[in-house]
């Protein structure tokens, strides 16, 4: 499930909650609504936070010595 599942989920369960006006005796659906807007709010959740978690980065090191001052470098590049 991604963050357009999580967000379909709440949807539907806006619309059980507020815009339907049946009656079933078999299930309360304004309950039901408000348990798919919870659901789907717990997904959008965890599905924005793998999304936004840091990736592992890369480091790149390169080492050299200045022709002109006989002086070492050493140049360090982060790569995400």
């Amino acid at each position: 499930m991604g963050i357009g599942s999580g967000i379909f989920i709440f949807v539907v369960g806006l619309i059980l909650a507020f815009a339907l006006q049946v009656q079933v005796s078999w299930i309360d659906l304004k309950i039901t609504g408000y348990i798919l807007m919870g659901a789907g709010l717990v997904v959008f959740i965890i599905s924005l936070a793998f999304a936004l978690r840091r990736r592992p980065r890369t480091s790149v090191r390169q080492d050299g010595i200045d022709p002109a001052t006989g002086q070492r470098i050493e140049r360090r590049t982060d790569e995400y």
